[in-house]
């Protein structure tokens, strides 16, 4: 993940409680429909019915999800007819970048809601054999895999330790 300059980031939205990019990121793409909207365009499905049709949301919904992912950035809309004028929806950078947490949805859900997965992802790297994709979660500095024991919460907000606000 190519870090943003901090002229091309948007001002974080003002929600109660602690400073977190976790809410944040709740904030535009928490909602289900916005997320199994997105999922859609994972899959290559662009058009609005086909987003409807297999997310199973309201039609009324779906276009308000739609738009707020729009105005945040994370989808864009492009024409593919102008008589009568209509839309296909696809990712931008920062909706692409949501695929980690897609897989992680879906590997979690895979292995604690359902009894078989409905989906699999395939990894078919050039010049290799496809095979099941594993995700892990890799420093890129130095090539080991993330483990919870091994991390440490630094926290960057003022005002603020891992317990919750200092006193005032």
């Amino acid at each position: 993940m190519t870090p943003r300059t901090p002229s091309a980031v948007p001002a974080a939205p003002a929600l109660p409680g602690r400073p977190c990019s976790i809410a944040a990121a709740l904030h535009v793409v928490g909602e289900k429909w916005a997320l199994l909207a997105v999922r859609e365009l994972f899959y290559g499905n662009h058009r609005f019915d086909r987003i409807a049709r297999n997310t199973g949301a309201p039609r009324d919904r779906l276009t308000a999800r739609l738009r707020a992912l729009e105005e945040a950035g994370v989808v864009e809309r492009r024409p593919y007819s102008e008589r009568p004028p209509r839309y296909e929806y696809h990712l931008t950078e920062a909706g692409r970048d949501l695929a980690p947490l897609s897989q992680a949805l879906l590997g979690w859900g895979d292995r604690w809601l359902m009894p078989e997965p409905p989906v699999g992802l395939e990894h078919d790297p050039q010049g290799h054999e496809p095979h099941p994709y594993d995700p892990a979660w890799v420093c890129r500095t130095c090539g080991e895999e993330g483990r919870r024991a091994d991390l440490r919460i630094e926290v960057h907000s003022p005002g603020w330790t891992t317990e919750g606000p200092t006193a005032p």
